[in-house]
């Protein structure tokens, strides 16, 4: 199906969205902070990228705008799942397709996921 690419640096969520994602069909690789995610989205194109907002090294939030600011990449649909930082990635509908606050549903994750996959990009 599609290629995600999943920025978390809580591995227990990271490896629970990998296996939800993965028994969905889906090719799944993960990141232990924005900056990991960056260069797997430059050497892999997925279709689609999860992201934290608090991460070490590079935040959801820059590794967002590092996406939409690069015109190859400026298509890929990010959804931010966040704990805290929800109510910021709302107010950048520019940046983030969907925005899920933690603890989210596991099935209204998956459905926004295959939103997004059905609408092609941003």
């Amino acid at each position: 199906m599609a290629t995600i690419i999943i920025a978390e640096d809580e591995f227990l969520l990271a490896d629970m969205l990998q296996f939800m994602l993965e028994d969905a069909g889906h090719t799944v690789l993960t990141a232990p902070h924005g900056a990991a995610a960056l260069e797997l989205i430059n050497a892999q194109k997925p279709d689609l990228l999860i992201t934290d907002f608090m991460m070490p090294l590079m935040t959801g939030l820059e590794l967002a705008k590092s996406i939409r600011d690069n015109p190859h990449l400026t298509g890929l649909p990010i959804i931010l799942v966040s704990g805290a930082q929800g109510a910021i990635g709302r107010a950048h509908p520019e940046i983030f397709d969907a925005v899920l606050d933690k603890p989210y549903n596991m099935d209204v994750l998956l459905r926004t996921v295959n939103d997004l996959l059905a609408r092609g990009g941003r």
